[in-house]
């Protein structure tokens, strides 16, 4: 196959959780929502239920997103063609994006100069205009900056910045923070901030800047967490008032009324001649902005959540029918809270009291709460994201009267996941994290999609008490089943459960070839968690009808009782409830052994045999174990290194064990199998390969050539030849960063041409291209081999942080044009890129 030609990259799939902190999701006037995945910022799109791209720039995890213009500037922003978006980091740097609607493409505009010495907690924004919005920033520095920022009237113009005001806050910093324009047109703006002191603060200015504090309001009685302005709620065609959202720890909602009392010029008795209501006799504090005065009211308190409430916010104005009016401030609240459960809330239409209306979450076992929800723009959906870097979409369906139902949304890993794994026939990828899980990812066929197949989580077999480092898929016949090492001694052999065969079917809506036998013999339906989350139980087919019995003292006598699971078959992709409890896979068997915690794993093409290593630093505990898969007896303990053995791999012949370490070496060993079922090994070739730490091996899929990747930046090509012997091909071309993984791809069985894909710490990944040059007798000629750099993917396309393991899905079709490369990183993503030779 020539290798001269084209190759395109195309993104197939990216799945990633939530940053678990508070103000981390904004959902856009453009309809897609912005969250931080460790240092990138992620976009969804809540229609497709996909991750569309991430963007790279932040050093430090990514705190908050804030859209410009957000989905309370919907109703303005029907014309906009380019929409910006500011997230800020753990390190107080913010930077400003911009997305062009017309292509879909994202720019890096700038970073704001003057940082935050810490966090940035909070971000909120307006628009002042369709070329100017107003920010500001609240970061664990107790400083609060306020920015202005204008936009350019055309494509690829330069945004230009204004610090409006920067305010010290004294010692407890402020964690939530919300902007207006005051009602009344006199171009004055009103910054609410709360935090540590149980106080909301109210500072007033003009666009011009410098903010001076106007009052704070008293009632909430620990930390505010989050507020919200509405947009002027308009009585007779004059905006006359604007209400203030709060939410704190206490577990309360209050809305507080700033309602224009007099302007200059006008008859103090006006005032006077309103009605006289109940809000008038709580009236709050009174503050003057430049002509006019406002007058604050408590016109509400609302008591409903069982824990601390971490979000609140009006739901987003809809574009109004009247003339005059370009848009109707729905009196509706959405408020999000740790006790599990999201709120809408509305004046009931007679008393005008507060009321919870719709509640949602309460039912799920899964996440210990919410740290935020968001409406969509339309406000006919809400989102929420949780403690384990879920989220949560509901969307109101019904026609006359409310109906919300969950709707699919991405999901993925909330910390850093560690390994990657193709099944054996390539129907799914298996990640493992150190966020304690496994997950099954596939493309699901059977959806009614304009843009083809799109992939989702189907299952979680595993959801452990230890990070989780290392996973093999057993190759071979047989039922599906794979081999997870964690943050402990022993390995664990998991099988695939009847309900995760028959869901497999659906996705890829096939009868595949192995279900129908396998079916057969698989008496076991699913699993339940165990009390410390260690072992996972079976749950077998027979038992189902009989009522699950579990005896009350099972391990812990605790409040929070492990739900019973109820595996189905699953005819749509899940939800997180259905994947956090009933979607676990049996655990079949331990293999005790190693002395230290699990670090790498790997199974031979035979699906006979599996190598294991442990975290060492003495040769007697670097040694790599061989188990036998079906008697999982050990069948090896293969000594060569002298610290962590960090990767192995079998031959394609499965004649031949690589394995890379810590000592900077590589080992050779053979591997011969007797008749009997014993294994006997040899250690053929050790060598010191690299300057420092050797990352990663990969060996040719048909030749017995192969690279190692280090921390020095480079990756280097060895041959093994007839006598066993090891020598040196070629160095690659430096590299920018250390290379963390490395996977090679052969086109057919001459094993001559293919493309190794490097991945560095950096996140970035590149492809190139090895040509094997042999001589008649199969031997690798003087020539050796010839490389080339054929495609370094697009940054935002690829990794923030370190990528941790490249793997090529098994092609059946060896003349294959099109391949697809699956890879994890550091920045708890998991992706699939489709790479097509042109």
């Amino acid at each position: 196959m020539s290798m001269n030609g084209g190759v395109e990259v195309k993104r197939l799939f990216i799945g990633a959780g939530c940053n678990r902190i508070v103000n981390n999701v904004s959902w856009g006037a453009c309809d897609l929502v912005a969250f931080g995945a460790q240092n990138a910022v992620a976009i969804f799109c809540p229609k497709t239920a996909q991750i569309l791209t991430t963007l790279p720039g932040h050093k430090a995890s990514v705190n908050c997103t804030q859209w410009l213009p957000s989905n309370k500037f919907s109703f303005k922003a029907k014309q906009l063609e380019r929409h910006y978006l500011l997230s800020g980091d753990a390190d107080g740097v913010i930077i400003l994006w911009e997305l062009c609607l017309l292509d879909r493409k994202w720019r890096y505009v700038l970073q704001v100069p003057q940082s935050h010495k810490k966090g940035v907690t909070c971000i909120t924004g307006i628009m002042v205009s369709e070329t100017e919005a107003i920010f500001a920033s609240t970061s664990s520095d107790c400083t609060i900056h306020v920015w202005e920022v204008l936009f350019p009237s055309t494509t690829g113009g330069d945004c230009k910045l204004l610090c409006l005001e920067s305010l010290f806050v004294g010692l407890k910093p402020m964690v939530a923070l919300s902007l207006a324009e005051l009602p009344g047109n006199t171009g004055h703006l009103v910054l609410a901030m709360g935090g540590l002191d149980n106080k909301i603060h109210l500072y007033c200015g003009e666009r011009t800047g410098k903010f001076l504090h106007a009052c704070e309001l008293k009632g909430h009685t620990d930390w505010i967490r989050s507020l919200d302005f509405s947009l002027p709620i308009c009585t007779k065609d004059e905006a006359k008032s604007i209400l203030l959202v709060s939410s704190s720890q206490d577990k309360g909602i209050r809305i507080w009324k700033l309602a224009l009392r007099s302007s200059l010029g006008s008859t103090q008795g006006a005032y006077r001649s309103e009605e006289i209501s109940l809000a008038s006799y709580i009236e709050g504090p009174m503050f003057v902005a430049g002509p006019s005065s406002y007058q604050i009211s408590l016109e509400s308190l609302l008591i409903g959540h069982e824990d601390w409430v971490y979000s609140v916010e009006w739901q987003p104005p809809l574009t109004a029918s009247v003339e005059g009016i370009d848009y109707h401030q729905p009196q509706s609240i959405l408020s999000a809270s740790m006790d599990k459960t999201m709120m809408v809330w509305q004046p009931e239409r007679t008393s005008g009291i507060w009321m919870n209306v719709v509640t949602v979450g309460e039912l799920s076992h899964c996440a210990l709460g919410f740290y935020g929800g968001h409406w969509s723009p339309n406000g006919d959906s809400i989102l929420a994201h949780g403690y384990g870097g879920s989220f949560h979409l509901w969307k109101n369906v019904g026609v006359n009267l409310d109906n919300w139902q969950p709707q699919k949304v991405p999901s993925g890993h909330f910390a850093a996941v560690a390994d990657v794994a193709w099944a054996r026939s390539g129907e799914y990828i298996l990640s493992v994290s150190h966020d304690q899980t496994s997950r099954i990812f596939a493309s699901w066929k059977n959806e009614a999609s304009s843009d083809g197949d799109s992939w989702h989580e189907i299952a979680r077999p595993q959801v452990h008490g230890h990070d989780i480092n290392c996973v093999t898929i057993i190759r071979g016949k047989g039922n599906h089943r794979f081999v997870s090492g964690a943050d402990e001694k022993v390995a664990r052999v998991f099988e695939a459960p009847f309900s995760f065969l028959k869901t497999l079917n659906h996705a890829t809506s096939q009868s595949s070839s192995f279900s129908e036998d396998i079916q057969v013999d698989v008496q076991i339906l699913g699993a339940n968690m165990s009390a410390l989350g260690l072992s996972q139980k079976p749950i077998y087919l027979q038992a189902t009808h009989e009522t699950p019995y579990r005896s009350g003292n099972d391990g812990l006598d605790s409040l929070e009782t492990i739900p019973d699971a109820v595996p189905a078959v699953l005819t749509e992709p899940p939800i997180e409830d259905q994947l956090a409890w009933h979607t676990l896979w049996p655990e079949s068997h331990k293999l005790y052994g190693h002395g230290n915690e699990l670090f790498s794993l790997c199974c031979d093409h035979e699906g006979k045999l599996v190598a294991s290593s442990c975290k060492a630093q003495s040769a007697m505990v670097a040694e790599i174990w061989l188990w036998q898969v079906g008697s999982w007896k050990a069948v090896g303990h293969m000594q060569s290194h002298s610290l962590t053995v960090t990767q192995m791999e079998f031959s394609h012949d499965d004649n031949m064990l690589l394995a890379v370490s810590r000592d900077r070496q590589f080992s050779v060993f053979t591997i011969k199998r007797t008749g009997n079922n014993e294994v006997s090994y040899q250690l053929v070739a050790r060598q010191e390969a690299h300057k420092r730490i050797i990352w990663s091996c990969s060996w040719n899929p048909h030749g017995h050539e192969f690279a190692t990747g280090s921390r020095d930046k480079t990756v280097k090509i060895w041959a093994v030849d007839k006598g066993s012997s090891v020598r040196q091909l070629l160095t690659l071309p430096q590299f920018n960063s250390s290379v963390t993984a490395l996977s090679w791809f052969g086109f057919g069985r001459q094993g001559n041409d293919g493309f190794l894909a490097v991945g560095m710490e950096s996140g970035l990944i590149e492809l190139w291209s090895l040509s094997v040059k042999r001589t008649d007798d199969g031997s690798i000629a003087a020539a050796g081999v010839a490389t080339a750099s054929v495609v370094q993917l697009d940054p935002f396309m690829c990794h923030v942080s370190a990528v941790n393991r490249l793997a090529w899905k098994n092609t059946k079709r060896e003349d294959s044009r099109s391949m697809q490369l699956a890879s994890c990183g550091a920045d708890h993503s998991v992706r699939v890129f489709e790479i097509n030779v042109v």
